[in-house]
Protein backbone atom coordinates (compact mmCIF):
# COMPACT_ATOMS: atom_id res chain seq x y z
CA UNK A 1 0.00 0.00 0.00
CA UNK A 2 2.56 2.60 1.12
CA UNK A 3 4.31 2.13 -2.55
CA UNK A 4 0.65 2.76 -4.22
CA UNK A 5 0.72 6.15 -1.93
CA UNK A 6 3.80 6.80 -3.70
CA UNK A 7 2.57 6.42 -7.02
CA UNK A 8 -0.80 8.04 -6.15
CA UNK A 9 0.70 11.51 -4.93
CA UNK A 10 3.59 11.63 -7.70
CA UNK A 11 0.43 11.31 -10.00
CA UNK A 12 -1.26 13.85 -8.50
CA UNK A 13 1.71 16.20 -8.66
CA UNK A 14 2.12 15.91 -12.05
CA UNK A 15 -1.31 16.76 -13.21
CA UNK A 16 -2.27 19.29 -10.48
CA UNK A 17 0.85 20.43 -8.64
CA UNK A 18 3.17 21.79 -11.44
CA UNK A 19 5.78 19.33 -10.66
CA UNK A 20 7.02 17.15 -13.13
CA UNK A 21 7.73 13.00 -11.65
CA UNK A 22 8.77 9.90 -13.81
CA UNK A 23 5.20 8.02 -14.98
CA UNK A 24 5.51 4.06 -13.88
CA UNK A 25 5.04 1.82 -16.29
CA UNK A 26 2.11 -0.87 -16.40
CA UNK A 27 3.25 -4.67 -16.94
CA UNK A 28 1.17 -7.08 -19.26
CA UNK A 29 -1.22 -7.21 -16.69
CA UNK A 30 -1.90 -3.79 -16.46
CA UNK A 31 -0.57 -2.77 -12.67
CA UNK A 32 2.36 -0.70 -11.88
CA UNK A 33 3.54 -2.43 -9.20
CA UNK A 34 4.82 -6.19 -9.98
CA UNK A 35 6.05 -8.70 -7.09
CA UNK A 36 8.48 -11.27 -7.74
CA UNK A 37 10.54 -13.71 -6.38
CA UNK A 38 13.71 -15.78 -7.14
CA UNK A 39 14.55 -18.90 -5.36
CA UNK A 40 17.31 -17.22 -3.32
CA UNK A 41 14.62 -14.02 -2.50
CA UNK A 42 12.33 -13.37 -1.45
CA UNK A 43 9.23 -11.84 -3.28
CA UNK A 44 9.70 -8.56 -4.05
CA UNK A 45 7.66 -5.04 -4.90
CA UNK A 46 8.98 -3.60 -8.39
CA UNK A 47 7.96 -0.29 -10.61
CA UNK A 48 9.23 0.69 -13.72
CA UNK A 49 9.19 3.93 -14.66
CA UNK A 50 9.39 5.78 -18.19
CA UNK A 51 13.10 7.25 -19.05
CA UNK A 52 13.09 10.86 -18.41
CA UNK A 53 15.73 13.37 -20.22
CA UNK A 54 17.71 15.33 -18.38
CA UNK A 55 21.27 15.37 -16.54
CA UNK A 56 21.22 16.44 -12.07
CA UNK A 57 22.54 19.75 -11.65
CA UNK A 58 26.54 19.96 -11.59
CA UNK A 59 27.99 20.60 -8.16
CA UNK A 60 30.70 22.69 -9.62
CA UNK A 61 28.90 24.57 -11.28
CA UNK A 62 26.23 27.72 -10.15
CA UNK A 63 24.59 26.19 -6.53
CA UNK A 64 22.60 28.78 -5.34
CA UNK A 65 20.25 28.92 -8.78
CA UNK A 66 19.80 25.10 -8.29
CA UNK A 67 18.96 26.10 -4.73
CA UNK A 68 16.46 28.61 -5.91
CA UNK A 69 14.69 26.49 -7.98
CA UNK A 70 14.71 23.46 -5.53
CA UNK A 71 12.93 26.11 -3.06
CA UNK A 72 10.49 26.53 -6.05
CA UNK A 73 9.61 22.96 -6.39
CA UNK A 74 9.65 22.72 -2.77
CA UNK A 75 6.35 25.30 -2.48
CA UNK A 76 4.53 23.82 -5.37
CA UNK A 77 5.01 20.44 -3.91
CA UNK A 78 3.76 21.73 -0.15
CA UNK A 79 1.12 23.60 -2.18
CA UNK A 80 -0.20 21.30 -3.68
CA UNK A 81 -0.50 18.40 -0.49
CA UNK A 82 -2.47 21.28 1.61
CA UNK A 83 -5.21 21.33 -0.47
CA UNK A 84 -4.75 17.23 -1.81
CA UNK A 85 -7.49 14.68 -0.58
CA UNK A 86 -5.17 11.88 -0.05
CA UNK A 87 -6.33 8.38 -1.03
CA UNK A 88 -7.66 6.32 2.05
CA UNK A 89 -5.85 4.41 3.72
CA UNK A 90 -2.56 6.74 3.01
CA UNK A 91 0.56 4.70 4.53
CA UNK A 92 3.87 6.56 4.11
CA UNK A 93 6.86 6.81 5.86
CA UNK A 94 7.00 9.78 8.88
CA UNK A 95 9.90 11.92 9.61
CA UNK A 96 9.17 13.67 12.85
CA UNK A 97 11.42 13.74 15.80
CA UNK A 98 9.62 10.33 17.65
CA UNK A 99 11.39 8.83 13.91
CA UNK A 100 14.74 10.17 14.74
CA UNK A 101 14.45 10.05 18.80
CA UNK A 102 11.76 7.51 19.46
CA UNK A 103 11.55 4.04 21.23
CA UNK A 104 11.68 2.79 17.32
CA UNK A 105 13.64 5.00 15.48
CA UNK A 106 13.29 5.01 11.40
CA UNK A 107 17.19 4.92 10.77
CA UNK A 108 18.29 3.85 15.02
CA UNK A 109 19.90 5.71 17.43
CA UNK A 110 22.32 8.14 17.02
CA UNK A 111 24.00 7.17 20.06
CA UNK A 112 25.29 4.07 18.50
CA UNK A 113 27.01 5.39 15.78
CA UNK A 114 30.40 5.45 15.37
CA UNK A 115 32.64 8.42 17.04
CA UNK A 116 29.98 9.46 19.26
CA UNK A 117 31.58 9.34 22.41
CA UNK A 118 30.72 10.54 26.07
CA UNK A 119 31.17 13.94 25.62
CA UNK A 120 29.78 14.09 22.01
CA UNK A 121 26.83 12.07 23.83
CA UNK A 122 26.02 14.84 26.07
CA UNK A 123 26.00 17.47 23.57
CA UNK A 124 23.77 15.84 21.10
CA UNK A 125 21.64 14.60 24.37
CA UNK A 126 21.10 18.47 25.21
CA UNK A 127 20.19 19.22 21.19
CA UNK A 128 17.65 16.29 21.27
CA UNK A 129 16.07 17.61 24.24
CA UNK A 130 15.96 21.23 22.61
CA UNK A 131 14.84 20.02 19.75
CA UNK A 132 11.67 18.18 20.81
CA UNK A 133 10.82 21.16 22.91
CA UNK A 134 10.97 24.03 19.79
CA UNK A 135 8.99 21.40 17.46
CA UNK A 136 6.39 20.76 19.67
CA UNK A 137 5.76 24.58 20.33
CA UNK A 138 6.12 25.03 16.25
CA UNK A 139 3.77 22.50 16.28
CA UNK A 140 1.90 21.20 13.08
CA UNK A 141 -0.54 22.95 11.38
CA UNK A 142 -1.72 21.96 8.13
CA UNK A 143 0.43 25.44 6.76
CA UNK A 144 3.84 23.66 7.82
CA UNK A 145 3.23 20.07 8.26
CA UNK A 146 2.14 17.17 5.84
CA UNK A 147 3.40 14.96 2.85
CA UNK A 148 7.14 15.85 1.83
CA UNK A 149 9.66 14.72 -0.66
CA UNK A 150 12.08 14.08 2.69
CA UNK A 151 15.19 13.64 -0.37
CA UNK A 152 15.15 16.32 -2.40
CA UNK A 153 18.78 16.90 -2.88
CA UNK A 154 20.20 18.35 -6.31
CA UNK A 155 20.97 14.78 -7.28
CA UNK A 156 17.32 13.93 -7.51
CA UNK A 157 16.86 16.80 -9.85
CA UNK A 158 17.03 16.06 -13.79
CA UNK A 159 17.39 19.41 -15.55
CA UNK A 160 16.39 18.94 -19.35
CA UNK A 161 16.48 22.53 -21.50
CA UNK A 162 14.23 24.88 -19.60
CA UNK A 163 12.22 21.60 -18.23
CA UNK A 164 12.85 20.43 -14.03
CA UNK A 165 11.53 17.36 -12.93
CA UNK A 166 11.90 16.09 -9.79
CA UNK A 167 12.90 12.24 -9.12
CA UNK A 168 13.02 9.30 -6.25
CA UNK A 169 10.16 9.79 -3.80
CA UNK A 170 11.02 6.42 -2.12
CA UNK A 171 11.59 8.35 0.99
CA UNK A 172 8.37 10.77 1.01
CA UNK A 173 6.52 10.40 4.07
CA UNK A 174 4.71 12.76 6.48
CA UNK A 175 7.14 15.81 7.96
CA UNK A 176 7.57 19.39 8.55
CA UNK A 177 7.62 20.97 5.31
CA UNK A 178 10.92 23.05 5.84
CA UNK A 179 12.83 19.85 6.48
CA UNK A 180 12.89 19.68 2.49
CA UNK A 181 15.71 22.01 3.12
CA UNK A 182 17.51 20.24 5.10
CA UNK A 183 17.14 16.94 3.50
CA UNK A 184 18.61 19.26 0.23
CA UNK A 185 21.99 19.97 2.38
CA UNK A 186 22.15 16.49 3.67
CA UNK A 187 26.10 15.68 4.60
CA UNK A 188 26.83 19.73 3.48
CA UNK A 189 25.09 21.25 6.64
CA UNK A 190 29.00 22.16 7.59
CA UNK A 191 29.60 23.40 4.21
CA UNK A 192 30.96 27.64 4.50
CA UNK A 193 28.21 28.21 1.48
CA UNK A 194 25.16 26.97 3.18
CA UNK A 195 24.34 30.46 4.45
CA UNK A 196 23.93 31.39 0.86
CA UNK A 197 21.80 28.45 -0.68
CA UNK A 198 19.91 28.49 2.36
CA UNK A 199 18.98 32.05 0.96
CA UNK A 200 18.61 31.21 -2.34
CA UNK A 201 16.46 28.08 -1.34
CA UNK A 202 14.08 30.80 0.94
CA UNK A 203 14.31 33.03 -2.44
CA UNK A 204 12.51 30.81 -4.72
CA UNK A 205 10.22 29.72 -2.52
CA UNK A 206 8.57 32.75 -1.32
CA UNK A 207 7.92 33.25 -5.13
CA UNK A 208 5.57 30.37 -4.92
CA UNK A 209 4.35 30.47 -1.16
CA UNK A 210 4.19 33.18 1.49
CA UNK A 211 6.78 31.71 4.48
CA UNK A 212 5.47 33.27 7.88
CA UNK A 213 8.98 34.51 9.93
CA UNK A 214 8.56 31.39 12.65
CA UNK A 215 8.65 29.02 9.89
CA UNK A 216 12.33 29.98 8.58
CA UNK A 217 13.37 30.53 11.87
CA UNK A 218 12.97 27.11 12.64
CA UNK A 219 14.64 25.54 9.61
CA UNK A 220 17.80 25.44 11.79
CA UNK A 221 15.81 22.86 14.05
CA UNK A 222 14.97 20.71 10.99
CA UNK A 223 18.78 21.03 9.77
CA UNK A 224 19.89 19.51 13.25
CA UNK A 225 16.92 16.72 12.92
CA UNK A 226 18.11 16.04 9.90
CA UNK A 227 21.71 15.63 10.68
CA UNK A 228 20.73 13.81 14.43
CA UNK A 229 19.17 11.16 11.65
CA UNK A 230 21.80 11.23 9.34
CA UNK A 231 24.43 10.08 12.14
CA UNK A 232 21.99 7.08 12.95
CA UNK A 233 21.85 6.39 10.00
CA UNK A 234 25.77 6.01 9.92
CA UNK A 235 25.50 4.07 12.63
CA UNK A 236 22.68 1.63 11.33
CA UNK A 237 24.19 1.35 7.64
CA UNK A 238 27.92 1.03 8.39
CA UNK A 239 28.69 -1.23 5.80
CA UNK A 240 27.42 0.88 2.82
CA UNK A 241 30.68 3.12 0.94
CA UNK A 242 28.62 6.70 2.39
CA UNK A 243 29.03 5.77 5.85
CA UNK A 244 32.24 4.29 5.71
CA UNK A 245 33.58 7.68 4.08
CA UNK A 246 31.58 9.55 6.46
CA UNK A 247 32.08 7.58 9.99
CA UNK A 248 35.41 9.45 10.67
CA UNK A 249 34.29 12.94 11.15
CA UNK A 250 31.14 13.09 11.00
CA UNK A 251 29.72 12.78 14.77
CA UNK A 252 32.81 15.22 16.48
CA UNK A 253 31.50 17.84 13.19
CA UNK A 254 27.44 16.95 14.49
CA UNK A 255 28.41 18.00 17.72
CA UNK A 256 29.75 21.39 16.47
CA UNK A 257 27.08 22.17 14.60
CA UNK A 258 25.03 21.41 17.95
CA UNK A 259 27.09 23.53 20.04
CA UNK A 260 26.00 26.37 17.50
CA UNK A 261 22.68 25.53 18.03
CA UNK A 262 22.29 25.43 21.37
CA UNK A 263 24.20 28.35 21.58
CA UNK A 264 21.57 30.24 19.69
CA UNK A 265 18.61 28.72 20.85
CA UNK A 266 19.26 27.99 24.35
CA UNK A 267 20.74 30.99 25.87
Amino acid sequence: RAIECELAWMAALSRDGGVETARPLAGRDGRAIQTHGTTELSPRHMVMFEFLEGDEPDPDQDLVAAFRQLGGLAARAHLHVMSWALPQPFERLVWDDEAVFGPAPTWGDWRDAPGVDDRIAGILSATEALLRSRLAAYGRGKDRYGLIHADMRLANLLIDGGQTRLIDFDDSGFGWFMYDFAAGISFMEDHPQVPTLRAAWLEGYREVRPLASEDEIEIDSFVMLRRLALLAWIGSHGDTDLAISQAPHFASVTATLAEDYLKRFDG
